[in-house]
């Protein structure tokens, strides 16, 4: 992850389109297993005393209006006979078409989400501060999601303007012919409180009702927030324990009568398998799930029915047992809109609670190959256009798509090396920069997005792949410090989930898998231009200013001294690239090699 998004606007832009009509009513979603039913509904529609209520929901859409590219524009199926094939996903104009035919004969419909909603936006959206995406998400029939940690990138003033409505403080209104009106759906924060009055900053619950049926949400994100956002995102809030809270407004639920509960969390977990069909609850050994939302899921009151769940990015319908020991169904749908998770709730009018036995759920894929929604298209066409002047301009040329993914990835090297050149333009001395890999949200794709052409990288592109607000920093490190850093990639907070920074060139080091913690790095290996880095020396080290801050569990780089500030991080890889690029001589694909890894 990484702090607070960028909204560069170099002109006034205004709106060149009319505004989008809103869908009037709200709809309905949640969570789903990865291809398979679970369970099977007490089959009732009718009147009597039970009711089907569909769940339909997503989560981690990141603004993603557009289908994104690349990996981030695919899901992985696993097939019958086990191998498994990628099926191009995503897009709103898609997940429109396909949420409006889910809810098709189903009166009893919720659409729900998992938060990060918005934040790490691509341009099209994070220039105008994400208001494209909340309209989209009003003209998607959005009835209620939690907040996720990105929703506080800008602050909670600005959070509290998305739900609201208005113009923004300092860039004003974008389009003259309506003013923004905020979201038509309630954002929910129940652990996220302010520190002075110890009160919630939004509502911390909500209650669906129709004909008598009542289903209460709650939302929460995960505790760890302030860990991974800017300091001045969640300046003056608190977050709570997400067990502990849900289970406080289950209790107030339940004494206002609602019995039939949900819970949406911005904390989720890791199947077995990457494929969005798996079946996590195959008995197999090293199947199921792991991470954080299993400990969460065993320990949330059994009152609550179901858990909609995000953060991790990935896709699952799993059933995890309750402290009663029973179990209960706990979904996510991936990212970026790729997927929605349809979840039958068989309400049961007698008792007002939901029959855990008859929840089924599936995660389906929000494929390419429907109608487009037209209200969809007029609206990404309307902020394209506003957005086209600053998103179209190439900024530099590369000789094949430069991927973000793996352990240390292409573009992970080509972003160090360009914060490490930017560095020594500012100061000399610079030794080595590293760069955290939430921070890289996108590959740079090879083929044209638009008119461009093949190979051509677009500010737009650029700004997909580094959408924060950061500076470049220059510390201070001794070299025992660095390797601490290193170490911090892999043990304390890190363990379960490894971050690993991506290097300059001239760093290297071996990654040994096969052991745990810290001593994975394997310390004597650690090398500057063939060096072993000496424990008492010091070095001059580039980082965003995120990491400079200790985000992402890297405390240690948080203790960086003659800290000096820099310029934009997103400028210093355009200039790196137009410096370093051109038609004839693309930006070869990095190789990827600076870490040996052993498995």
């Amino acid at each position: 992850m990484s702090p607070t998004p960028r909204h560069r606007r170099t002109h006034r832009l205004l709106a060149a389109a009319a505004g989008l009509a809103t869908v009037g009513a709200l709809a309905a979603a949640m969570p789903a297993s990865a291809g398979q039913d679970k369970a099977t509904p007490l089959h009732h529609q009718g009147s009597g005393r039970y009711q089907d209520v569909q769940l339909l929901s997503f989560n981690d859409l990141h603004g993603n209006l557009e289908p994104p590219s690349g990996s981030s524009g695919r899901v992985t199926e696993r097939q019958a006979d086990g191998t498994t094939k990628t099926i191009d996903a995503g897009g709103v104009e898609y997940l429109a078409t396909h949420l409006r035919e889910a809810r098709k004969d189903n009166g009893y419909s919720i659409t729900a989400a998992a938060g990060d909603m918005v934040g790490a936006s691509p341009l099209i959206s994070g220039l105008f501060h994400d208001e494209p995406t909340i309209d989209a998400l009003n003209a998607l029939d959005l009835d209620v999601t939690s907040v996720g940690n990105h929703e506080f990138d800008e602050g909670a003033k600005e959070l509290a303007r998305l739900q609201n409505g208005g113009c923004h403080p300092t860039d004003g209104c974008y389009d003259d012919s309506e003013e923004f009106t905020g979201a038509n759906f309630p954002y929910l924060a129940a652990n996220v409180t302010d520190e002075k009055t110890g009160k919630p900053i939004l509502k911390p619950y909500w209650v669906w009702k129709k004909n008598g049926v009542k289903v209460g949400f709650i939302g929460v994100t995960l505790e760890g927030t302030p860990n991974i956002v800017s300091a001045d995102g969640v300046k003056g809030l608190k977050f709570g324990d997400e067990v502990e809270t849900i289970n406080k407004y289950a209790k107030v639920l339940q004494y206002q009568g609602v019995k039939s509960i949900v819970a949406l969390i911005h904390e989720g977990g890791a199947p077995a398998s990457t494929a969005y069909n798996y079946d996590c609850d195959s008995p197999g050994a090293g199947d199921g799930i792991s991470g954080p939302i299993v400990d969460i899921a065993k320990n949330i009151t059994p009152a609550v029915d179901a858990l909609v769940t995000g953060h991790t990015h990935q896709a699952y319908a799993c059933t995890i047992p309750d402290p009663a020991g029973n179990p209960r169904m706990v979904t996510s749908a991936s990212s970026f809109g790729r997927l929605y998770t349809d979840t039958t709730l068989t309400y049961d009018r007698w008792t007002g609670d939901i029959a855990r036995t008859a929840v089924k759920s599936a995660n389906h894929v929000v494929t390419r190959d429907v109608a487009k929604a037209a209200d969809m298209t007029a609206l990404i066409t309307k902020w394209k256009t506003l957005a086209a002047p600053v998103a179209s301009r190439p900024i530099g040329h590369i000789a094949g798509e430069i991927g973000n993914t793996g352990t240390e990835s292409p573009l992970g090297d080509l972003i160090a090396d360009a914060q490490l050149a930017y560095a020594k333009s500012v100061d000399p001395e610079a030794d080595l920069a590293v760069m955290n890999p939430g921070g890289i949200r996108a590959g740079l794709t090879y083929t044209a997005s638009g008119s461009e052409g093949d190979g051509v990288v677009t500010y737009g592109e650029a700004y997909t792949v580094q959408p924060f607000s950061n500076t470049v920093n220059l510390v201070n490190l001794t070299g025992a410090q660095l390797l601490t850093a290193l170490q911090q990639q892999v043990s304390g907070a890190n363990e379960a989930a490894p971050k690993i920074l991506q290097i300059s060139s001239g760093l290297t080091y071996t990654l040994d898998l096969t052991k745990t913690g810290a001593a994975r790095v394997v310390a004597d290996s650690v090398k500057l231009n063939g060096t072993a880095i000496d424990p008492t020396a010091t070095y001059r080290v580039a980082m965003n200013s995120f990491l400079a801050g200790g985000g992402d569990g890297f405390a240690e780089l948080g203790k960086g001294a003659n800290m000096v500030v820099g310029g934009d991080d997103l400028a210093a890889f355009e200039s790196y690239l137009t410096a370093n690029s051109s038609a004839a001589t693309p930006y070869p694909v990095p190789t990827a090699d600076r870490i040996t890894i052993v498995k």
